[in-house]
């Protein structure tokens, strides 16, 4: 399919999305988004894709935040939808995904951009990335999830004073608050989470959907994590996966999984 605003490229089992708005900084759009929740499922639905890297076109943007000038006019009733909106075609799909995401941080990831990079289920970050939810310099809090997810991967005193400081961080603070798990010069970017995205796919994708739910859960009001950790678990035993890799492990060879 082709794209205005982003980029897809498959190979070895890893579809990589590019978001390719360089002039605005890759910022967010309504389009874009909805591009965006295109290629996500398509991948996902894709039987030969295993992991799915996010990145920035370009060395200074992950994505630098929302499109401003969309909303700077919208109403309350406006607003809300375009926060349910968004949640809902892009940062909630991406979280649920069976098809693990990695997000490679190559800039800066503000607003929506970093909020997008949470999204996915783990991030890798260029040593030159800037990190930051600034949303209250405009008079308005984030709204595609960041108020949620930045607290839960950081804690909530970190996670108060990043929104309300308007502030940024560097890839090393980022690291060490746990927002992101490795940070390495640009150009070891791509080949890191490749590097990453090769060790995931050794493994079980039908195990691996199940563990994205199973951890998941736990992040959910209302939600028992451990009966659905339970119930995941007990799945499995039903799945060729489960069957080849027992029948490997026991034959002292490689597992070669049937995948999605």
């Amino acid at each position: 399919m082709n794209y205005e605003n982003i980029l897809t490229a498959s190979q070895n089992g890893i579809t990589t999305i590019t978001i390719n708005r360089p002039s605005k900084l890759n910022a967010l759009n309504k389009a874009t988004i909805e591009e965006l929740h295109s290629a996500f499922d398509t991948a996902n639905k894709d039987k030969n894709t295993k992991v799915i890297i996010v990145t920035g076109s370009g060395e200074k943007a992950f994505v630098a935040g929302a499109d401003i000038s969309e909303f700077a006019n919208f109403s309350v009733e406006n607003g809300g939808k375009l926060a349910a909106k968004g949640q809902e075609l892009l940062f909630d799909f991406v979280e649920n995904l069976s098809t693990p995401v990695i997000a490679a941080v190559n800039g800066f990831a503000l607003g929506g951009g970093l909020e997008l990079a949470m999204a996915c289920h783990f991030r890798v970050a260029s040593d030159n990335a800037k990190m930051g939810l600034p949303e209250v310099s405009l008079g308005v809090i984030p709204g595609y999830g960041g108020t949620q997810r930045l607290p839960q991967l950081v804690g909530k005193g970190r996670a108060m004073e990043l929104v309300m400081t308007a502030g940024m961080i560097d890839a090393q603070t980022a690291l060490n608050y746990g927002l992101v798990n490795h940070v390495v010069a640009q150009d070891e970017l791509l080949p890191l989470a490749e590097k990453i995205a090769g060790k995931i796919m050794r493994n079980s994708s039908v195990a691996i959907s199940k563990a994205i739910k199973a951890i998941n859960a736990n992040y959910k009001d209302g939600v028992d994590g451990f009966k659905v950790e339970i119930d995941q678990f007990g799945d499995c035993f039903g799945t060729e996966d489960f069957k080849e890799g027992t029948t490997a492990f026991l034959e002292k060879r490689k597992a070669d999984f049937p995948g999605k």
